[in-house]
């Protein structure tokens, strides 16, 4: 078991230190304004100009480039040295904790203390381009992976206080992260182990989610109010929680919102917006009713409708779910077309960048060419996602054997 230790005591350090030395080749500085990698509520660039103007008197929140949340200005302004190395570090540490925390989160499911794939776990966070790129680009997406993974890993060890408190940080920093509250707190009702191959109804009285509920309210009510302290004033409210709803930054990203609202009369403009929004919401209850036994692969799977459906989404959104598959390595026998998605996923890959230059740094093209590319990108991040809620339905059945026939009554 040392070995196992030792070999993730090396990846970690090794990948982080390597991602260090990449961060001072002047990589960020080409990265940080592609809007694959980083929108308008996660660019480190936008941060540093908000910061700039609260640090002179001048309110950021006044213009409409600035959507991030109050804390992370007083967090830059009081604590952390705005240097581009000292973001640098902080940002290897980021990813270091969340790939420690999705190992964690392995453990607790396999219920062991190493095991074999931790460093294998690790490196699927800490290699994944999808991730990798964005963390170059600092996006504070990266930052969000983090309290995501932590949040869930202290669920899976039944640590309320601190996995409410990191969910409250990240539903005030990206509020649309509130679709994993739920299987949260499922998971800290039961236990993260694997159920998928015996589903059973939830086993304890959801009575004791009300408690729960109120403790995140709580967090989340005083993070509130030491925003509006940090920032004197209620305007921040609209112009970062009210961003994720009303989307008045139509940059171009990978997701599938800004193109159709650029095409958008205004006065169907308020429809489609309430359509949009709660178009997300409406899978939290079938995914935690139907999946109420393993609410860790229900919270994985919301996860994926995030990465797919969020207004503001960069490739680090679709890139957590992606890499949190090696925890379930159970599913993997049940997936229907596993080759497909990654060609849909390694096609889009390639689409994203080509097209997004073609239009926004040759000229040669249109708006039409790089949507085209996100519409790729979400069909890849739907497949994925389908593949997963099949394998993850299949399992309970078994292997299919010569013959047979699965009949749904």
């Amino acid at each position: 078991m040392s070995k196992l230790s030792s070999s993730l005591g090396f990846v970690v350090p090794a990948i982080s230190t390597c991602k260090f030395l990449a961060y001072l080749t002047g990589i960020p500085d080409i990265l940080i304004h592609d809007q694959q990698l980083i929108s308008p509520l996660t660019s480190y660039f936008r941060l540093q100009e908000g910061l700039y103007l609260f640090q002179n008197g001048i309110d950021p929140y006044d213009g409409g480039s600035f959507h991030h949340s109050p804390l992370l200005l007083a967090l830059f302004d009081t604590m952390i040295p705005t240097s581009r190395l000292v973001a640098y570090a902080l940002w290897c540490l980021c990813d270091a904790f969340a790939a420690l925390a999705l190992v964690k989160i392995w453990r607790s499911r396999q219920r062991v203390a190493q095991s074999s794939r931790d460093a294998l776990i690790a490196s699927a966070y800490l290699l994944n381009p999808y991730l990798l790129l964005p963390s170059l680009a600092l996006s504070t997406s990266t930052v969000d992976n983090a309290l995501t993974l932590l949040s869930l890993s202290y669920a899976c060890q039944g640590n309320a206080s601190a996995s409410l408190l990191l969910l409250a940080l990240l539903v005030h920093m990206s509020p649309s992260s509130i679709l994993i509250l739920a299987p949260i707190i499922l998971l800290l009702l039961s236990d993260p182990l694997s159920h998928l191959a015996s589903p059973k109804l939830f086993p304890t009285g959801l009575d004791r989610a009300v408690p729960l509920l109120f403790t995140f309210i709580i967090y989340m009510g005083v993070l509130t109010v030491a925003s509006c302290i940090a920032a004197g004033n209620l305007l921040w409210i609209s112009r970062s929680w009210g961003s994720n709803l009303m989307l008045p930054d139509l940059t171009p990203n990978p997701g599938m919102w800004w193109y159709f609202f650029t095409e958008m009369f205004d006065h169907f403009r308020p429809f489609f917006l309430m359509v949009f929004s709660v178009h997300l919401l409406i899978y939290i209850a079938p995914i935690c009713i139907k999946f109420q036994y393993d609410p860790l692969y229900a919270g994985f799977l919301l996860l994926g409708v995030l990465g797919t459906f969020k207004a503001y989404p960069t490739l680090a959104d679709p890139g957590l779910f992606l890499s949190m598959i090696a925890l379930f390595p159970e599913v993997y026998p049940y997936f229907r077309h596993p080759i497909v998605t990654a060609l849909l996923h390694i096609h889009s890959a390639l689409l994203l960048p080509l097209f997004n230059r073609l239009w926004l740094t040759q000229g040669t093209g249109n708006a039409n060419f790089f949507y085209a590319s996100t519409l790729v990108f979400a069909c890849s991040n739907g497949a994925a996602l389908i593949d997963c809620i099949w394998a993850g339905l299949r399992i309970a059945v078994g292997e299919a054997k010569e013959g047979d026939h699965v009949v749904q009554e």
